[in-house]
C-alpha cells in the first residue's frame, strides 16, 4: 500500500503543480480585493480535501499568491482562515495531525457534502476543489431499476452502455452541478474566485469505448465466475462518477448566472514516473477514490484481489481508450447579480 499511496500523492501533486501558475495568474489578474480589503480575514476552502498532504500544498500556493496580491496593491496582509471540507467519513484526524507546523492560517474542518451550502452568505473569498466535482451525490435511480429502460445490467458505468444509461447519468450530473454552483453562489463574496480541477471528456458524444471500465467489469466477471462474488452484486454496482464535457460546464455556469467563466483549459496529462507502469498508476488512483465504495458493496476481503487483477489486466493492454479526456482547469468569478 505504501507504493500506492506514493503514486496517488504524486499524481495529484502533479495536477496541482500544473494548475499553480494558472491560479497565480488568476489571483493576480482577477481577484477583486478592493471589494473586501476592509476585511482583515481572507477565507479559503478546499472542497473534497481528503487527508493531505496535497491539500496543504494547494492551500499554501493560494495563500502565497494572495499575499503577493495584497502587497503589490499596498494593502496590509490579512489573516487567513482555511476550511478543509470532505464527506463525514473522511479521516479528519489524520488530516489535522498532518497540518504543517509552519502554516500561516487558522484551520477548520467541515465534514459535509458540498452539494449543499456549507458556509454563511458571502463569507468565502477563494474556493479550490481538485478531483472531487466529478463525484455524484448518488447513482441515478433509473440504472438500478430492473423495470427501467436505463437498467444497467452487467455494466458498472455509462461507458459502453445504452444511451438511456448515459442520459440518466447526465441528468444526475446536471442536478448535482446546479446544486454545487447554487451553494457556492451563496457563499462566495462578489469578486471572489473558484478554481476547479476535474477529469473531463471531450465535447460531443460520450466515448463508445472505455477500456478502464471494461477492464473493471472483466475483473468482476471473473470473480463472479469463480464464486468469489455474486452476479447480482455485479449487476447492482454502478459508479457514481460523471466526466462532464467543457460544453456541459459552460451550460451549467450559464444556468446559474452568478459566476463568470474566466478560464477553462485542459491541463497536461501526467505520465508514469520511475518504475511504475501505467496500469499500476491508474489502478492505484482508482483504488484511492473507489476502495470505500467497493468495500461497502462487496466486502473488504475481495479488495486486494480485485485491484491486483485490475492493474495486471491494464498492463497487458497495448493501449487505453478512456472516456476521461484529461483534467480540466476551470476558473469562475463571482459577479454581482440583480
Amino acid at each position: 500500500m505504501l507504493w500506492e499511496n506514493k503514486l496517488q500523492r504524486l499524481h495529484l501533486r502533479g495536477a496541482i503543480a500544473a494548475a499553480k501558475e494558472l491560479i497565480n495568474e488568476a489571483i493576480a489578474e482577477k481577484l477583486d480585493i478592493k471589494n473586501f480589503s476592509s476585511s482583515n480575514t481572507f477565507r479559503v476552502t478546499d472542497l473534497g480535501c481528503s487527508i493531505g498532504p496535497n491539500t496543504f500544498l494547494a492551500v499554501q500556493n493560494i495563500i502565497d499568491a494572495v499575499e503577493l496580491k495584497y502587497q503589490s496593491q499596498g494593502h496590509s496582509t490579512p489573516e487567513f482562515q482555511v476550511f478543509f471540507n470532505d464527506h463525514a467519513l473522511n479521516d479528519f484526524n489524520t488530516l489535522f495531525s498532518s497540518l504543517p507546523p509552519e502554516r500561516k492560517y487558522y484551520a477548520a474542518g467541515v465534514p459535509c457534502s458540498f452539494h449543499s451550502p456549507l458556509f454563511p452568505n458571502a463569507s468565502i473569498h477563494f474556493v479550490f476543489t481538485s478531483y472531487a466535482v466529478q463525484s455524484l451525490s448518488q447513482v441515478p435511480n433509473e440504472v438500478l431499476d430492473k423495470s427501467s429502460p436505463a437498467w444497467n445490467k452487467g455494466r458498472i458505468h455509462y461507458s459502453n452502455a445504452s444511451p438511456k444509461v448515459f442520459e440518466s447519468y447526465a441528468a444526475q450530473y446536471a442536478k448535482n452541478i446546479d446544486c454545487f454552483l447554487n451553494a457556492r453562489a451563496q457563499e462566495v463574496v462578489c469578486g471572489g474566485l473558484m478554481a476547479i480541477i476535474v477529469p473531463c471528456r471531450p465535447n460531443g458524444p460520450p466515448y463508445p469505448q472505455d477500456t478502464i471500465t471494461e477492464t473493471m467489469e472483466s475483473c468482476l466477471s471473473d470473480m463472479a465466475k469463480k464464486g468469489i462474488i455474486s452476479e447480482e452484486k455485479v449487476d447492482t454496482l454502478n459508479l457514481p462518477i460523471y466526466f462532464a464535457s467543457p460544453h456541459e460546464v459552460e451550460a451549467a455556469v450559464e444556468r446559474n448566472g452568478c459566476f463568470r467563466l474566466e478560464k477553462m483549459e485542459i491541463l497536461p496529462q501526467e505520465k508514469p514516473s520511475g518504475n511504475f507502469s501505467r496500469g499500476m498508476v491508474l489502478s492505484s488512483l482508482i483504488r484511492a477514490g473507489m476502495e470505500g465504495m467497493f468495500k461497502n458493496h462487496f466486502g473488504e476481503e475481495i479488495i486486494d484481489e480485485f485491484f491486483d487483477s485490475f492493474h495486471k489486466k491494464l498492463d497487458e493492454l497495448s493501449k487505453f481508450e478512456s472516456g476521461n479526456g484529461g483534467s480540466l482547469f476551470i476558473l469562475l468569478k463571482r459577479i454581482a447579480t440583480s
